[in-house]
Formats: C-alpha cells, structure tokens, sequence
C-alpha cells in the first residue's frame, strides 16, 4: 500500500537520487511524503525519522533555506540524542551536519563547538582511523580557515589527508579534496 514503509524506502532513494541531480523541486514532495510515512508508522521520535529529517534538511540547505534546515538539523540531534544516546557517532554526524549550515551562513561561532564536539565523538567511538573522522577533521579545518585560525586548519588537514590516504588509497576524490583544503 501507499503507506508501506517499502514504499518510504524507496521514495527517499528517488528523492536522494533526484537530489544528487540538481532536481530539487521534485525532491522535495517526495522526502515529505517519506517523512510522513515514517512519522505514523515509527512515531515522530524513531531514528528513521531523524535520517528523513536530515536528508530534507540537506535539500533545504541547497535550496538556500536555512531557517528550515537548521530547524529540521536541531530535531534530527534530539532525536538521535534521546534514541542512541549523547556519544553516539550518528549524533556527532547530526551536530557536524549543523556545524557545516551554520558555517555555510557565517555563523562561525555557533559551528565551531558543535564541530569540535562531533570530532570528540567521532574519535572515541570510531576511532582516529574511521573516514567518517577524516570528513569531520577536514569539516573543522575548513571551518578554522574561515575564523583565520590557521595554525589550527593546517594539524587538521594534514591528519585528514593521512587517514585519507590510507583508509581510501592516494587516489580517492576525498583525497583530492583534502589536498585542495590544505
């Protein structure tokens, strides 16, 4: 049926899909409809949710709407807080994902704990070695850049590349990026 959650799996994929091709318009009805799929079949407290959430918070933010991305950011952290817990690699990906909106807005000052928190978080759970790090090294560098703290930028950047490299080979685009970065 209309309803299944099948059915909200497979709109988010289209919508994830029509995202990544800059058909955002058409994404969009699509991520509500997925959202309102998860909302009556897990609540509106289930982590499938917060991840709904945080794809459509992503569209917003493309779309330059970031009063609505950063309200749909901050409830896919209390979600995940309240169901996984505070230390939780998904909350430390939910509060990167904030750092970089408001980064992106120059809100430097209200990125710059959030991003530091996801990186202590990401590092304990996962370890120093985890992709998932090096992204959130290279997030934080990006965002010390942006408050000229380069002396801070540069250890940042240069761990990430190191994970990069090991954990994706010389010749990944992360790695690319991450040379770009530094």
């Amino acid at each position: 049926g209309p309803d299944n959650l099948n059915v909200a799996v497979a709109i988010n994929e289209l919508a994830q899909l029509y995202t990544l091709q800059g058909k955002l318009a058409d994404a969009e009805p699509l991520y509500r409809r997925g959202l309102d799929i998860n909302e009556k079949a897990y609540g509106p407290d289930h982590p499938e949710v917060a991840t709904t959430l945080n794809n459509l918070a992503a569209l917003y933010r493309a779309q330059g709407r970031y009063g609505l991305a950063e309200q749909l950011r901050k409830r896919t952290i209390a979600i995940l807080e309240k169901a996984k817990g505070p230390d939780d690699p998904q909350v430390a990906i939910a509060l990167d994902n904030l750092a970089v909106l408001y980064q992106t807005q120059g809100r430097f000052e209200l990125a710059r704990p959030l991003a530091e928190r996801a990186l202590a978080i990401l590092e304990k759970a996962l370890g120093p070695d985890h992709p998932d790090v090096a992204t959130t090294l290279n997030n934080l560098a990006t965002l010390y850049i942006d408050l000229r703290k380069y002396e801070a930028a540069e250890p940042l950047f240069k761990r990430s590349l190191a994970n990069n490299e090991r954990t994706l080979g010389p010749n990944h685009l992360e790695v690319a990026k991450t040379l770009d970065n530094l």
